[in-house]
């Protein structure tokens, strides 16, 4: 059995956002949510001063916090270790939200899904189709794609990525691509000091 990870390779990372609109298009979340954004940083002084581009998503630790905290086992990690939520069981308690330290948890409000994108509940074909994966007063997050994941596809952020900046893989996998980024660039994890063994790594640029 894998267990899935991802490497963020920041040196090749332009800020483009394919990954944000690949997410969207993919899953079709509710408006003003997104399992996939960018944060742009600015580092440095003049005239050294550069602008620098983080990628965040879902970490799907090992060690969620966010599982350990929902009542009702709505939350669950799968043996390949994706972090995911039973829409059934969530009763919008958003103890979840509260205990993720990375922020990517989202709360569907109600009324949201009836909204639509242009807020005026004239859904398209699209929002639609894409709306009854969802249900309002529920949390929602990044899957890594394990809906193409088990079709033996990879994510949908990496696979439209032009830079490559996304590799996704076998943590477990001692000779795997993952592995050897992780030793060889001395890959690291966001916030280790909370503890939670995310399964999503960067390299530093």
């Amino acid at each position: 059995m894998p267990r899935w990870g991802m490497v963020i390779d920041l040196k090749r990372c332009v800020g483009c956002n394919a990954c944000t609109i690949a997410c969207k298009q993919e899953h079709g979340t509710p408006p003003d949510i997104h399992f996939a954004r960018v944060v742009t940083r600015e580092v440095g002084t003049y005239p050294h001063a550069k602008r620098t581009f983080l990628p965040l998503l879902c970490n799907h630790c090992e060690d969620a916090p966010c599982e350990r905290v929902c009542p009702t086992g709505a939350t669950y990690i799968r043996p390949d270790g994706i972090v995911m939520v039973d829409a059934d069981k969530c009763i919008g308690c958003r103890a979840c939200a509260v205990a993720c330290p990375y922020l990517n948890r989202h709360f569907i409000e109600p009324g949201l899904l009836q909204a639509g994108y242009g807020g005026n509940g004239d859904l398209t074909p699209f929002e639609s189709l894409k709306f009854a994966a969802f249900q309002e007063g529920t949390m929602t997050k990044c899957t890594f794609c394990a809906h193409r994941v088990d079709q033996g596809l990879e994510p949908a952020c990496v696979v439209t990525c032009p830079t490559e900046a996304r590799i996704f893989g076998d943590l477990d996998d001692p000779d795997g691509r993952l592995s050897r980024l992780i030793e060889e660039r001395k890959g690291w994890t966001l916030l280790p000091e909370c503890g939670t063994k995310p399964c999503v790594y960067y390299l530093d640029e």
